[in-house]
């Protein structure tokens, strides 16, 4: 595939196997593809410049798997990552399509569910263990309402919470070398979900017995669907320092969950999403949870794992061509300097103050962004 010079060797990319083994599938349509392998899916990663992988464990294993079944499977799994040297950075557990779901994981109505679901999230903490993962993601795809007269928001969070802490609790009696995170979203696909953005999970995160052992992976296409800035929603939780992945992808704003490819829609959110990963130099994956479109085929899968790859060092080398920029940098501290405090007359009082630059400054993104700036 073609590179940027320099750029990718710095980072970490990852993406889930639930994108490349994705179908085509879409609420309104059938699948238009073959199933790909789980473990096609890990080697076919590797050789397409990813160097991770996140999964949720029933992608690799069929929720009605044997223990010896099970054991075959991640063992296989073990021998790929060795082979192609790709490591697992993050697992987690998908709630979303069985029927006994329906209500919710851990805030169903149904206390038998909410102990099935603890159990099934320490199954797949078992799994994430054995694949070497640091991390456990929460994606709560059915913790919502879409009947708000069926329980009380404040038993919902009281659920959750005791269902967090109950596997933050698995985790330190079993030793494991891991932290627990929530993916926060709006809306899967119809019902209002409890912890829907990044404040929502940083204001839930508090109320653990163990905070600390806690963060959040942000999704652009979460904080698109809830009509905000998706650099700000990062923003926050780099300043609480609960920033422990990133799953990055495009959405049009105010629909269904689309998961576009990266760079597919939004471009400038995308600029700025990248720039504060990399002003900030924020250490962990760049982790892509995006789906191939419908019209892609098999072979195809892996131009769109490459494409997102490169859309991302594309936008890491505008960024550095935004910070080298000489007027861009003039303009930025003519900003600055009305930051610090003075007794002068000009910046005394009620007056308007200065007029920032900001139209230029804005347009200079543009040209950047669009390959037009001239040096």
């Amino acid at each position: 595939m073609a590179r940027i010079p320099g750029r990718a060797a710095a980072r970490l990319y990852s993406f889930g196997l639930w994108t490349v083994m994705n179908r085509g599938a879409d609420p309104f349509g059938a699948p238009t593809r073959a199933a790909l392998d789980p473990l096609d899916a890990i080697s076919g990663l590797a050789a397409h410049g990813a160097g991770a992988f996140e999964l949720h464990a029933e992608d690799l294993i069929p929720a009605d798997s044997s223990a010896v079944e099970r054991d075959r499977l991640i063992a296989a799994a073990r021998r790929r990552m060795t082979e192609t040297g790709i490591v697992c950075d993050a697992c987690g557990s998908s709630m979303f399509w069985e029927p006994v779901f329906k209500d919710g994981g851990m805030v169903s109505n149904e206390a038998r569910v909410r102990r099935l679901a603890v159990e099934r999230y320490q199954a797949a903490i078992d799994v994430g263990h054995l694949l070497g993962a640091p991390l456990f993601n929460i994606w709560g795809g059915r913790d919502g309402a879409e009947v708000d007269a069926s329980r009380s928001p404040i038993d919902a969070l009281k659920r959750l919470r005791d269902g967090f802490n109950e596997l933050n609790a698995y985790i330190a009696r079993q030793g494991y070398n891991m932290r627990l995170s929530i993916e926060p979203k709006p809306n899967e696909p119809r019902g209002d979900l409890y912890i829907s953005t990044a404040g929502h999970a940083l204001a839930f995160i508090a109320t653990l017995d163990h905070p600390e052992h806690v963060g959040v992976v942000l999704e652009l296409a979460h904080a698109a669907m809830a009509g905000l800035n998706p650099a700000h929603e990062v923003a926050h939780t780099l300043y609480a320092g609960k920033l422990d992945g990133i799953h990055l992808n495009a959405q049009r704003a105010l629909r269904f969950d689309q998961d576009l490819r990266f760079g597919g829609a939004n471009l400038k959110d995308a600029f700025f999403v990248v720039k504060l990963l990399e002003d900030e130099r924020w250490p962990g994956p760049r982790t892509f949870d995006a789906h191939p479109y419908r019209t892609t085929d098999e072979k195809g899968i892996w131009g769109f794992v490459e494409g997102c790859i490169l859309a991302y060092e594309i936008l890491a080398d505008k960024v550095q061509q935004f910070n080298q920029d000489a007027e861009v940098r003039q303009l930025l501290a003519e900003i600055k300097r009305w930051d610090a405090p003075s007794e002068s007359d000009e910046r005394r009082g009620t007056s308007p103050g200065p007029i920032f630059a900001y139209e230029r400054l804005d347009h200079l993104v543009f040209e950047i962004l669009t390959g037009t700036r001239r040096a």
